[in-house]
């Protein structure tokens, strides 16, 4: 399980230090996409195969199914950690989830999160906000 939040530097080749708390979980070698809400998601190989099992049950047919697809599987990549323990995210990436300089990482149970520090300051405080009322829904789940 993940959980934690790190903040970590991207230098100019695009290569971020994954947390050392996060290394063994994730493996040595993981897969890097573009997560929901403009932030990449980070899956330990199982996992991902895990979730990759589910999406291919999608219908075809269903315009949303293909779409969410196509999304989740074309930015995705396979990372190894150096010896420094960090990952070189491709430019790609970078660009859709606004990563430039400052990083925030963090552990979200299954996965690993990777934030623009001001994108992530920015759906923290808004998310804060409201968090008592989507606690609230989240007992439709059971939680």
């Amino acid at each position: 399980m993940f959980m934690g939040e790190f903040q970590h530097n991207i230098d100019t080749k695009g290569r971020v230090i994954v947390p050392a708390k996060f290394r063994e979980g994730l493996g040595s070698t993981f897969v890097l996409t573009r997560g929901l809400d403009q932030c990449l998601f980070a899956y330990p190989m199982d996992e991902w195969h895990h979730l990759e099992n589910k999406l291919k049950k999608l219908p075809l047919t269903k315009k949303d199914a293909r779409a969410f697809t196509r999304f989740f599987f074309s930015g995705a990549i396979e990372c190894e950690v150096d010896k420094q323990g960090r990952i070189n995210i491709p430019p790609p990436l970078r660009t859709y989830a606004r990563l430039e300089k400052e990083c925030v990482v963090i552990g979200v149970s299954n996965r690993v999160e990777f934030w623009a520090k001001d994108h992530w300051e920015t759906y923290f405080e808004d998310s804060e906000e409201s968090f008592a009322e989507i606690a609230e829904n989240m007992m439709d789940f059971d939680i």
